[in-house]
């Protein structure tokens, strides 16, 4: 057998272990991710407070990165978004979308892709930005027409029992706080269908080749920290909306 040279059996030994590397490690699936609410990054005033030392990222990213690569988008239609080319998408507390958004998410669901949506039509997290800043989470959403075209409606109940409590939602609990409900409309494309399920907290529809889990509350965002309860709610809703 012939001997390797030095320099090319290095090169070969790296190659090998580059190779049993990549094999070992899952590949993780791009989620594309669209909210006013700190998940990607913490809240902070200076750039320094998200980069320096103390920084760590927020629990729902630690989480969620465990199975997906985020990818942050400022915009959903129009000249830089890249929705498209992403097959999942996460919108948490999405600030109003603009006609031109709304029209792009609807066909992009159309030709197969899947939604998790968290739309609370009362927000109850703290921030640390004033209302009025544009650093803060959006407090109500604002998602009334492109909800309607897919044939819900969602509406905020105020005979509900004050502070964060618990629901069950499919095999989980979820954290909740002034939650909303969904309740059925005729829908304006004769290929959706969505089902308020849990009480009208959760539905889920097909739209088109597509599929959205949408969810009548954020409160699982509310915590600074990871709790049991929040991490299993997280990673259900997630293998909910997103597994084959």
């Amino acid at each position: 057998m012939r001997r390797l040279p030095f320099p090319e059996l290095l090169a070969t030994a790296l190659a090998l272990l580059l190779a049993s590397g990549a094999s070992a490690a899952e590949p993780r699936g791009e989620l594309g991710l669209f909210t006013t609410l700190p998940i990607y990054w913490s809240e902070a005033g200076e750039i320094s407070e998200l980069i320096g030392p103390e920084a760590s990222p927020p629990w729902a990213r630690t989480v969620i990165e465990r199975d997906y690569q985020l990818v942050p988008l400022d915009v959903l239609a129009g000249e830089g978004t890249i929705l498209n080319s992403l097959d999942r998408l996460l919108l948490a507390q999405p600030r109003t979308l603009s006609p031109a958004e709304n029209v792009t998410l609807d066909a992009w669901l159309r030709q197969g892709g899947r939604l998790l949506l968290f739309a609370d039509p009362l927000l109850t997290g703290e921030s640390r930005f004033a209302l009025g800043d544009n650093r803060r989470p959006q407090d109500v959403a604002l998602l009334s027409p492109i909800l309607a075209h897919w044939g819900l409606q969602l509406r905020f109940d105020e005979d509900q029992p004050a502070g964060e409590r618990l629901a069950e939602v499919g095999d989980v609990v979820l954290p909740i706080d002034a939650a909303g409900r969904f309740s059925y409309r005729p829908a304006e494309e004769p290929d959706t269908s969505c089902v308020p399920r849990s009480g009208g907290l959760i539905a889920e529809c097909t739209i088109g080749r597509g599929r959205a889990l949408i969810v009548a509350d954020a409160a699982l965002f509310d915590g600074k920290t990871a709790t049991p309860e929040r991490e299993r709610a997280l990673g259900w809703l997630i293998s909910r909306a997103f597994a084959p």
